[in-house]
């Protein structure tokens, strides 16, 4: 997915760490990024977060401003839309209960656009990512809570990086509205927004746009 950067960048795909206490918040995420990052690089770096990366994202943005020199928030905003909390936490209820199947359905349900073929795409998408299952769900779980009470709307104006919020505007995690307000509320942000695309934003213009916020003078 993001093998486009490598003509510009090394590129580090990094993900939470394991082992999440209950209660550990998308704040204390951010941290440890902020960790990672000073001890391996000493200096601001450009972060793209996508989708729960980018509610991480504002928080190390907002906290840790010397660490970033150009945010992407990708496929991500400000707070989950009522239809991408309800998934996530039912996901979470099947999780805890280690049904892979029947969570990994719940995603695809809102992934995969209805049409003829969509029943057959679900059943068949939802059976391959179950055998990718953790074997201890509760990492998920505490993820999944921690992005159900995120809400950054009053700190945004705390991001002072020059910002990108990119996504589809047919998102079925997020209402179109908060990709808007999100980066109106953030003071050095731009919005693009792709009509008939849902989640994540991907594809040849994504890639072109990425690229050239990344690597304007």
């Amino acid at each position: 997915m993001y093998r486009f950067l490598d003509q510009a960048y090394t590129t580090y795909v990094v993900v939470r760490k394991p082992g999440l206490p209950q209660g550990y918040s998308m704040r204390d995420m951010a941290d440890d990024y902020a960790a990672m990052i000073s001890e391996e690089f000493g200096e601001g770096v450009d972060v793209m977060g996508s989708s729960t990366g980018g509610s991480i994202a504002q928080h190390f943005a907002a906290d840790h401003p010397d660490l970033v020199r150009r945010l992407v928030i990708h496929s991500s905003a400000y707070t989950l839309g009522d239809c991408g909390k309800e998934a996530q936490m039912d996901v979470a209820r099947l999780a805890r209960q280690r049904k892979w199947r029947e969570a990994n359905a719940v995603l695809m349900e809102l992934l995969v656009p209805r049409g003829r073929f969509s029943g057959p795409v679900v059943w068949l998408g939802s059976l391959m990512m179950s055998f990718a299952a953790p074997k201890d769900p509760s990492d998920l779980v505490v993820t999944l809570e921690a992005e159900d009470k995120h809400d950054f709307r009053d700190r945004l104006a705390e991001i002072k990086a020059p910002t990108l919020v990119i996504a589809g505007d047919r998102d079925p995690f997020y209402a179109e509205k908060l990709f808007r307000d999100t980066a109106a509320d953030i003071p050095c942000a731009r919005l693009i927004l792709y009509a008939g695309m849902g989640h994540p934003a991907g594809g040849k213009q994504f890639r072109r746009d990425v690229l050239a916020f990344l690597t304007a003078p």
